[in-house]
């Protein structure tokens, strides 16, 4: 009914929906897997993690959150947690108590460069079967399904 409608009529918007949540629900499966079975980490802490790469000088908590879709008390449940292995450094810039910022470590840099390099290879790994062209082109076109989605949110917009 949900794929086909009542009356047996395809939804083709429906089902590609259904298409990419349940292709994503599978390998993110994986990926949380191998995470914690290899690295003993989450793929909220990955995530995290990858934020922080990307900014050697720290982000304000509330921009990790913002960043990665995760509130505010769970960001900062993260980063204690990841403060507390040595991978992450708090600190209040010019002593303003109010600003905290979140910056990886050395040894939090060595950690996640690890484990991005696991990551990338998990992915060929899971996507070995599909064709370089496929990849390549459906990169394109979801992300045309996803400038769509974009333009017609009634809410709060998600990069």
């Amino acid at each position: 009914m949900i794929v086909h409608g009542p009356s047996g009529r395809n939804k083709p918007e429906t089902r590609l929906w259904l298409r990419m949540l349940s292709t994503t629900k599978l390998i993110t499966s994986e990926i949380r897997r191998r995470l914690r079975a290899e690295f003993g980490a989450t793929l909220p802490q990955f995530d995290l993690m990858a934020q922080l790469y990307r900014e050697p000088d720290g982000l304000r908590l509330g921009e990790l959150s913002r960043r990665t879709m995760v509130t505010n008390g769970n960001v900062t449940g993260l980063v204690e947690r990841l403060e507390a292995d040595g991978f992450v450094q708090r600190v209040t810039p010019d002593g303003d108590r109010r600003v905290t910022v979140a910056r990886l470590t050395p040894a939090g840099t060595e950690f996640f460069e690890t484990m991005a390099a696991a990551h990338e290879g998990w992915l060929r790994d899971i996507m070995a079967d599909v064709d370089p062209a496929t990849i390549t082109s459906l990169w394109s076109e979801i992300g045309a399904v996803k400038t769509s989605a974009s333009n017609h949110l009634s809410g709060a917009a998600f990069e």
